[in-house]
């Protein structure tokens, strides 16, 4: 069993920090998972948003470090959508549920870029206060698997997870890396055939962000390509790589895939 998954630290987390299940769409299938944490008196809490094979509680380090300083954090679940406007119409209807007008959202990989098309639906009526991107991308023909997109609904569990672990590190790594692909296979291994169908599908779907509709939010970029800070030429970039897929810092430990 990986170290993180029987450490004190994930203990204590799961044991304090409730999960909690919000159904904001008609489909009463489509079940967001969030852990909620901090002063509730603060309006515009920091939300996080996971890559493909997360869940929302790999970010238990963060929301223990940053509510410890006083800060209100959100981690996010996806439910099951199909295409970036479902989602962005979701998350929006989620916002308004928890009565949250602006947020700042950190997205690793697809959560970032996910947060970017959130930024970019709502940019007639702001609803992002400023963005964090790890590990992101603006453009998904990035991954070359546009046309595959429409078929990942077809395919088994073991296959999807197959074609996700394939982009984990692969050879000798240092201890802390090792344990956080541990924690990172076990969480994925959580997710069903829909979730993980569903995400590589918005990861892949045919789409790019279009910088000028959220040209007036601040970026903060970690540990990206360089095409990614070109988009944003008024971002501040931040964070150090280790590892393929691995953005590490006193309070990143995620593997951002």
């Amino acid at each position: 069993m990986g170290e993180i998954k029987v450490s004190p630290d994930y203990n204590w987390f799961r044991s304090t920090v409730p999960l909690k299940k919000i159904i904001v769409d008609d489909d009463d299938s489509k079940v967001w998972s969030l852990y909620d944490a901090g002063p509730r008196s603060i309006r515009c809490p920091l939300i996080f948003l996971p890559p493909v094979s997360g869940t929302a509680d790999v970010f238990f380090q963060q929301i223990l470090a940053l509510t410890g300083w006083g800060y209100r954090v959100i981690a996010l679940q996806y439910p099951v959508y199909w295409d970036h406007l479902e989602f962005c119409d979701g998350f929006r209807k989620l916002l308004d549920h928890l009565q949250l007008d602006k947020v700042h959202l950190f997205g690793a990989s697809l959560g970032g870029f996910l947060a970017q098309k959130f930024a970019e639906y709502t940019h007639k009526s702001p609803r992002v206060h400023s963005l964090i991107l790890c590990n992101s991308f603006s453009d998904t023909s990035i991954f070359n698997q546009t046309w595959t997109a429409n078929s990942f609904w077809l395919m088994p569990a073991f296959m999807l997870k197959k074609i996700v672990l394939g982009n984990f590190a692969s050879g000798p790594v240092d201890p802390e890396m090792a344990d956080g692909i541990d924690f990172m296979v076990d969480r994925l291994e959580s997710l069903g055939q829909s979730e993980l169908a569903s995400r590589l599908t918005l990861n892949c779907q045919n789409s790019y962000v279009e910088p000028h509709k959220i040209r007036d939010v601040p970026v903060t970029i970690m540990d990206v390509s360089l095409s990614q800070f070109n988009l944003f030429f008024n971002a501040v970039s931040s964070c150090r790589k280790v590892g393929h897929g691995y953005c590490v810092s006193n309070l990143i430990n995620i593997c951002s895939i």
